[in-house]
């Protein structure tokens, strides 16, 4: 049933001359857009992109750089209609001392945002990453001061904050900053403490860089249970809410099959749980990771899956979308199994089934308004732990 939705929408679009549409990001610094719509919020214009995963020695490629291999992985990244990238900052090698950041590895920054603004990417750099694909990457200092309390901690991340901010406001194709990748799972505070930090960072992001999109990226948790943030202040605190919808690491393999709702209206129902939450049912909502491998379904499926997930997703007003990943990751290094094959790419940039459905959706939606359906969300959850969240998902979907 799915698949002839999908053949019908395409029909329409392809009658609506949707599929010549380009991306519009209005008041939003960028270099994506071909077309502004004077007037139209940035927030509510459907986007794609991806989460930037070199082909060449993954992030290991800060410590030795080939400038010639991030061209050749962006080539290919806006050759299949992707508009933005999150590119991933690995903290302690950029800030190896608590008063030094190396200006190597900034300058290797720079460089990748003007291959990025060459092709018209724009470029969202996550800054305080100290978690990336099961890895923890923590600065080699101040390991016994807590992190989102201590005012030594607050020095380091703000001198970070400030020495980044001034490469990145150079570039036009500057999106704006993550706080970090899943931030909350390499440390952890109560809520209270973490929305009090949350808001010192934004505070600061805005104040040097305005007019851009800051997200804390966080993963599922902190919308599933009451950890690290609290979902009222990320609702509350950004412009667009940043979501990672996995339902790999989420579970859902536990209420459905790979093509069945659980799997493939996650993203549309946390985009509803968000604004349930955070009592904001307009709030605008990034899909800013989500991704599947043949490690939980077959690889045939997986174009089938990111098609659904997208257009479920769009149907509740989600606004952009960013895949996980650009690329897959080469087997010589050692990760867990999920990660090697999330690429809409190969390690040798070949363009894969998935990569070919998501440039069709990013041709026949980037730049269209996004519409939120009236009526709002149901209430949230009585309960704020996993199996409560499970529940009021299903219902939403209407899973038995």
């Amino acid at each position: 049933m799915w698949e002839q939705n999908i053949m019908d929408r395409r029909k329409f679009l392809k009658s609506a001359s949707v599929l010549a549409t380009v991306a519009a990001i209005g008041e939003l610094p960028g270099v994506a857009a071909e077309t502004v719509v004077p007037g139209a919020n940035p927030l509510m214009r459907h986007r794609f992109g991806v989460n930037y995963v070199p082909s060449r020695n993954w992030y290991y490629c800060y410590n030795d750089w080939d400038a010639s291999a991030i061209a050749r992985d962006f080539d290919r990244i806006a050759e299949i209609g992707a508009d933005h990238l999150r590119v991933m900052v690995i903290w302690p090698w950029f800030q190896p001392n608590p008063t030094y950041v190396s200006a190597a590895h900034l300058d290797r920054l720079d460089q990748l945002c003007l291959l990025a603004a060459e092709r018209k990417l724009d470029v969202l750099p996550t800054i305080y990453t100290g978690w990336l694909s099961g890895y923890h990457f923590n600065p080699p200092f101040l390991e016994n001061e807590p992190f989102f309390t201590s005012p030594e901690w607050a020095k380091v991340q703000g001198f970070f904050l400030e020495q980044i901010a001034r490469r990145m406001t150079a570039h036009p194709n500057f999106l704006g900053f993550d706080i970090g990748n899943e931030i909350n799972c390499n440390w952890h505070c109560s809520p209270a403490d973490g929305d009090v930090w949350m808001e010192r960072v934004f505070k600061q992001m805005h104040a040097l860089c305005p007019n851009r999109a800051h997200v804390n990226g966080v993963d599922h948790q902190p919308w599933f249970s009451n950890t690290a943030f609290s979902a009222e202040a990320l609702v509350a605190q950004q412009s667009i809410v940043a979501l990672h919808c996995w339902s790999y690491w989420t579970g859902a393999a536990q209420y459905g099959k790979p093509l069945d709702a659980p799997y493939v209206k996650l993203a549309a129902a946390m985009t509803a749980l968000a604004r349930s939450l955070g009592q904001d049912a307009q709030k605008p909502v990034w899909i800013e990771e989500f991704g599947a491998c043949s490690m939980e379904m077959p690889e045939a499926d997986v174009p089938r899956w990111l098609e659904a997930s997208v257009l479920a997703a769009i149907d509740e007003g989600a606004s952009w979308f960013t895949w996980w990943a650009s690329h897959d990751v080469d087997r010589k290094f050692k990760f867990n199994p999920f990660e090697y094959e999330l690429g809409l790419m190969t390690v040798d940039n070949r363009i894969k089934d998935q990569g070919r459905r998501f440039s069709q959706l990013a041709k026949a939606y980037r730049g269209t308004a996004v519409r939120i359906p009236s009526g709002g969300p149901p209430p949230p959850p009585a309960e704020r732990n996993k199996d409560a969240t499970w529940r009021w998902l299903l219902d939403w979907m209407g899973w038995k």
